[in-house]
């Protein structure tokens, strides 16, 4: 049967799309030989979780941007692996499914359906052989399985923690899920609780976590938010002794300032506070640790001008001055952060500064910095008031300060990280059980390999309660079970996982989605992974992909993967708005992309959506645009239809066809989409102008098309008599004499430092050059988040940006 389309056919894009959908089904154009493939480029997209609304157009401009990056490389010869999955577990499924009366696991196939059928419906180029879902056992036995290995390691354990707990949600919540003490998800004021709760070890690979983002290709706003999030601090370990002999160890990234330390401040929960209260003054301590517990986390961190303490009626001495000072507990210091107690400086820290005002304390300054009044917390200062030290800098005076007091036992130098160890436990019910089981003999035990997967039963009464116990220990028929290394009887661990370690492994599961034995085919890995180009939003620039390169770096080092970092290429795409606001269900302007897909096709709102603005900074959603798209379709079709046999080619046609090859395949690369578009939009408008419109001129034009109208593509490649599908076809190649005819080549400078070189037509306007020069990668480094104050331009010689 012939591919063709009938002649001077109108542009029909539901029955065309119906029809090439049907066709790459049915042809398996869209199934890689995974075993057999030449070329593996494994292209990946963040999966997105199935809410009950259906795919939203912020998912689809990720994977339209995602998908025509994978349907380029395969047209450059790849063989492009694109998979397709959903991070189904977690509180936003479970919370939905209460409210509307309704057990998750049965909402959430049919939330999965649909955005299944969506997401065939926008023409994506994904192997649905390996569809995965977190929820799915056959998924889940291996998380679980993760879980195992890390127990065994040594890198899981437990251990009573304090929390973030909303009474609403009746959950612990992660520092981030906490805005101004308040739950994200429902606005309760969230408290403090106690609770027993697994960890991973994270800690153990900061400084390796740290390291490896010199070898990333990775943006540097990426790379920042990471490193900040790490948080590595150099300095020393403190040690100020009681007259009781008590030790209390401190760390500080200040140890130049120990001369001007006049009071220690304790976590309220520090093991220390009991044997160090005074009688006349536990009444007062025991009250104000009762009222620190109604308090969450992140207020105590971050907390405001009011500070609030309680003095233990105990001393210690400063092991710089030998003075005896107060010891204080105070909310703003954190059992969970470095050694729960702080040296307190209040000369040179703000935060102790305000503190020390409002309990009448004495302030010391050690530090001068002309010009600065307290506190200053410069480090560029001379020190005074510090004995022997005085006059040196704050550098050479730290060094020789801790030697110093190391000769006594009273310092260590340290490294220190902001990074703290994963917590995975969530009291609720929807996630994947963790496998341990608790024996009054042997302890916690792991479940064994054999008995996995530890399924999540079906019960009706999922609510969670104020307890802080999962709902499943409610499930007495599942909750007892026999110890499986002794035989007596035990219990299940209740605290199902997080859903971050659901997904910190998916990218390592998609190969290898049909073996039932094994997380990941040792072959399959090998030649697939690491993920060659990852593509998603910068909402998950900081956890997610931590935690991945931490789970990561933990099974290359168990011996199971060949390499430490799964996604050494990533690319972070920018948000829609619509109309120049944030899309929001309360100011009733979210775009359902299924209405627009209806109307106008999936090639034409595909192209739209890219066309909005660069792919990595995102655009405004407008109605009135999405017009353009389709004249421009009606055109190139109408082009199509029109194509004479043969032709010869104008030297002006020419040129613009190798300008237009090599300018859409930089664009592509870079993910420039908008430009490459508007690339082909030119080079078509050249063709209409010219009169010209042979095959030599329109094929060339229907490839480079292809990623981004692939359907529209397909018909047209059909149209000009050939049998196969366009993306058995190679991208067309340019002659970079035609191309760079007519052409110059702009040096572009940032504050007089060449940064990179432009190629551009002899006479293009300033305004359009510029806005070339800010889109480039090499220039964005050094202008990203800075305002460019001037611009020099000398026509068809030089850019210089003054920032």
């Amino acid at each position: 049967m012939s591919n063709a389309p009938p002649p001077h056919s109108t542009y029909d894009p539901a029955a065309i799309e119906a029809k090439w959908q049907a066709r790459w089904a049915e042809r398996h154009t869209n199934e890689p030989d995974l075993d057999r493939a030449a070329r593996p480029f494994f292209n990946l997209m963040m999966f997105p979780y199935p809410s009950a609304e259906g795919l939203h157009v912020g998912n689809m401009f990720a994977f339209t941007g995602a998908d025509i990056y994978g349907r380029f490389k395969r047209l450059q010869g790849y063989d492009v692996f694109e998979p397709m999955g959903f991070d189904a577990f977690g509180i936003h499924s479970e919370n939905y499914a209460l409210s509307i009366g309704t057990n998750p696991a049965q909402l959430i196939p049919q939330n999965i359906a649909n955005f299944r059928r969506q997401l065939k419906r926008f023409g994506g180029m994904f192997d649905w052989r390996h569809e995965l879902s977190t929820t799915d056992p056959a998924y889940y036995k291996w998380t679980q399985w993760l879980f195992l290995q890390l127990f065994r390691a040594g890198l899981a354990y437990k251990k009573r923690a304090a929390v973030n707990w909303c009474p609403k949600d009746k959950t612990v919540l992660a520092n981030e899920q906490v805005i101004n003490g308040r739950c994200e998800r429902c606005d309760t004021p969230v408290e403090q609780r106690f609770l027993d709760q697994w960890f991973f070890r994270i800690t153990n690979f900061a400084e390796r976590l740290l390291q490896n983002l010199d070898n990333l290709d990775w943006s540097s706003s990426t790379v920042s938010l990471q490193r900040n999030w790490i948080g590595r601090s150099e300095g020393a370990e403190l040690v100020f002794e009681t007259p009781g002999g008590r030790k209390i160890t401190v760390f500080t990234t200040r140890p130049d300032t120990v001369f001007g330390a006049t009071y220690l401040v304790l976590a309220p929960e520090h093991p220390l506070v009991e044997d160090l209260i005074a009688v006349e003054q536990r009444t007062a301590v025991k009250a104000y640790q009762r009222e620190v517990q109604t308090k969450d986390v992140v207020s105590r961190r971050v907390g405001d001008k009011t500070k609030t303490g309680v003095f233990l009626g105990s001393y210690a001495r400063n092991p710089a001055t030998g003075e005896a000072i107060p010891i204080w507990i105070a909310d703003y210091v954190l059992m969970e952060y470095g050694t729960g107690a702080i040296m307190a400086v209040p000369a040179h820290d703000k935060r102790d500064f305000e503190f020390a005002t409002q309990f009448q304390l004495a302030i010391r300054q050690v530090v001068k910095v002309e010009g600065e009044s307290l506190p200053s917390v410069s480090e560029d200062g001379t020190l005074v008031n510090s004995g022997a030290f005085d006059g040196l800098s704050c550098k050479d005076g730290a060094k020789r300060i801790v030697t110093w007091l190391a000769e006594r036992g009273m310092a260590t130098a340290r490294v220190q990280y902001r990074l703290h160890d994963w917590c995975i436990s969530r009291q609720r019910y929807w996630g994947p059980p963790i496998p341990i089981i608790y024996c009054e003999r042997c302890g916690p035990v792991g479940v064994p390999e054999r008995d996995l997967p530890v399924e999540l039963p079906f019960i009706e009464d999922f609510r969670p309660d104020d307890t802080g116990v999962s709902p499943l220990a409610r499930h007495k028929e599942w909750y007892f079970v026999k110890c499986p290394d002794c035989g007596g009887e035990g219990r299940r661990e209740t605290d199902v996982s997080d859903t971050f370690l659901d997904s910190s492994w998916y990218y390592l599961r998609y190969p290898s989605t049909e073996f039932a034995d094994r997380p990941f085919d040792p072959a399959r890995t090998k030649k697939w992974l690491p993920v060659t180009t990852y593509i998603g939003g910068n909402e998950h620039a900081v956890l997610h992909l931590l935690y991945s390169r931490f789970i990561s770096m933990v099974l290359k080092d168990l011996g199971h993967i060949h390499f430490e970092e799964p996604f050494p290429k990533l690319r972070a795409h920018g948000l829609i708005v619509k109309d120049g606001s944030k899309m929001s269900k309360s100011r009733g302007n979210v775009v359902v992309p299924d209405t627009y897909i209806q109307q106008w096709g999936a090639d034409t709102f595909r192209m739209y959506l890219m066309f909005l603005g660069p792919f990595q900074e995102g655009g405004d959603f407008r109605e009135t645009g999405i017009v353009g798209i389709r004249r421009f379709l009606d055109k190139v079709w109408q082009l199509a239809h029109d194509t004479a046999p043969a032709g010869k080619l104008t030297p002006e046609v020419e040129r613009k066809l190798h300008q237009t090859i090599r300018k859409v395949g930089a664009d592509t690369e870079s993910l420039n989409y908008n430009t490459a578009i508007a690339a082909m939009m030119e080079y078509v408008n050249e063709l209409r102008e010219q009169g010209a419109g042979s095959k030599e001129h329109v094929e060339p034009l229907v490839i480079m098309l292809a990623p981004y109208a692939p359907h529209f593509a397909e018909e047209l490649w059909a149209l000009l008599g050939n049998d196969t599908s366009v993306f058995a076809a190679r991208w067309p190649a340019h002659d970079e004499r035609l191309a760079t005819a007519g052409d110059v080549e702009i040096p572009v400078q940032v504050n007089g430092k060449l940064r990179t070189r432009l190629t551009v037509r002899r006479g293009l306007p300033e305004d359009a050059v510029v806005a070339l020069a800010l889109a480039d990668e090499a220039v964005k480094k050094f202008v990203d988040g800075k305002k460019v104050r001037k611009v020099i331009y000398v026509q068809d010689r030089l850019v210089n940006l003054v920032v």
